[in-house]
């Protein structure tokens, strides 16, 4: 299934146009989005949208926003006058959501913990702008273990300030050919 979720800011304001046929409405766009690589420059992706989430987008959204995009990712293959074909990516909106950004939210963290702190008496508005979850933590990192040809106890308790994972040793068969193969899918 050719499911895409890309998170992104409008670089080119939409423009909406219409089919010679069905006279639908397509809407298209140019978006930017940070690379994985923090040497890369930014990747542009053009994002279209058909029918009434065309009309929506040219309504309700400009360059500048910064949207989340559901869609199906799709290469199209254009004939340069150089001589060569170039493939290029092309996202097609099924549906999209702007993002919000609190400018004023500035959060607390207490001694024990490094959640966000949350005073009950303090007015619905102001407090649903602490219902924010960190995309990086501040964290250090915790050291990983060499856990060889072990696997970890998923089931177990621990606590989360003090984790060290619970191994369980496995054992493997001298004799692997004596295994039955349950899949049926020949890789």
């Amino acid at each position: 299934m050719n499911n895409c979720i890309l998170m992104a800011q409008i670089i080119q304001d939409p423009e909406l146009r219409y089919t010679s046929d069905s006279q639908t409405a397509v809407a298209q766009m140019l978006v930017q989005f940070e690379s994985l690589r923090s040497e890369e420059p930014p990747t542009t992706l053009k994002v279209v949208g058909w029918g009434n989430l065309a009309n929506e987008i040219k309504q309700k959204y400009s360059a500048g926003d910064q949207v989340v995009i559901e869609g199906r990712l799709r290469m199209n293959l254009i004939d340069r006058p150089e001589g060569f074909k170039e493939k290029r990516a092309e996202l097609t909106a099924s549906r999209i959501h702007k993002l919000a950004i609190d400018r004023n939210f500035e959060p607390q963290a207490s001694a024990s913990n490094t959640t966000t702190a949350f005073n009950s008496d303090m007015p619905a508005s102001t407090a649903k702008s602490n219902n924010v979850v960190p995309l990086r933590s501040n964290a250090p990192s915790r050291p990983t273990h060499d856990l060889g040809n072990q696997d970890r106890d998923y089931f177990s308790t621990t606590s989360e300030s003090s984790f060290e994972p619970n191994i369980v040793e496995t054992s493997t068969s001298a004799n692997p050919e004596s295994e039955q193969d349950l899949d049926d899918i020949p890789f």
